[in-house]
């Protein structure tokens, strides 16, 4: 039996209510984040179905990991001192903003849904490859250097990068990537989700070395921009 659309949004309804509902007791985000969160879930299916929800969660799980590993050892090496773990709703809209954009944009224009939901794919893929290089980066990278200078800096400060963080980072991009595939299809599009993640989360550390650390902008503006610099780099590889 073929289910209605209003049943599929039930459904995805109450898979957001659950996860809002755990995310807030382990406190993982904070009650203003855990609505957030779920708003932008519901946008994101109302435009591009399943596939954008699939990416969304897959970020999500993968962020949330990769910012429990090994919290205690972070704590020391974090430039303040503590790794708070609780979300607010401006760093899920730092990272899924521009995801909720495009997802508001494909339910308004649905002609052209693989297109934006492309660009959904590689900013989830921007986010996943920030997370990750700037999380396990911390834990693993022999040597940090700041991105623009390339002198030796400690692990943790905004714009400092190491090769086996960017590397894990690059893999979180590719997981965004073959997923997204699955979902959709294999085919040049992959490449095009992976290259926009990595360039994006790179774009993320010279933005923090030059902008962030000056207190110029803060983080959560640094973390929409990586986002939405996965985005526009997937549209533009389109369009070669």
């Amino acid at each position: 039996m073929t289910l209605s659309y209003t049943t599929h949004i039930l459904i995805v309804l109450a898979l957001l209510l659950i996860v809002m509902a755990l995310c807030i007791k382990t406190r993982k985000l904070s009650v203003p984040a855990a609505l957030a969160a779920g708003l932008t879930g519901l946008v994101i299916f109302l435009g591009t179905g399943y596939t954008g929800v699939l990416l969304l969660f897959s970020f999500f799980i993968m962020g949330v990991l990769a910012t429990s590993h090994k919290k205690a050892l972070k704590a020391n090496l974090h430039a303040n001192g503590a790794h708070p773990q609780t979300r607010k709703a401006s760093q899920v809209f730092a990272n899924g903003g521009v995801a909720a954009v495009l997802g508001l944009i494909a339910l308004a224009d649905p002609l052209h849904q693989t297109l934006y939901t492309l660009m959904l794919a590689a900013s989830m893929a921007a986010a996943t490859a920030d997370t990750l290089s700037s999380e396990l980066g911390m834990v693993y990278g022999r040597r940090a250097y700041n991105i623009l200078s390339f002198k030796k800096e400690p692990a943790g400060l905004d714009g400092v990068i190491s090769l086996e963080g960017t590397l894990l980072g690059a893999a979180g991009a590719l997981v965004i990537a073959v997923l997204y595939a699955l979902a959709t299809r294999f085919n040049i599009t992959l490449v095009y989700v992976t290259i926009a993640g990595i360039i994006g989360t790179l774009v993320d550390s010279i933005l923090g070395a030059a902008f962030e650390r000056k207190h110029y902008i803060g983080n959560d503006t640094v973390n929409f921009l990586n986002t939405l610099t996965g985005a526009l780099v997937a549209w533009a590889l389109c369009q070669l």
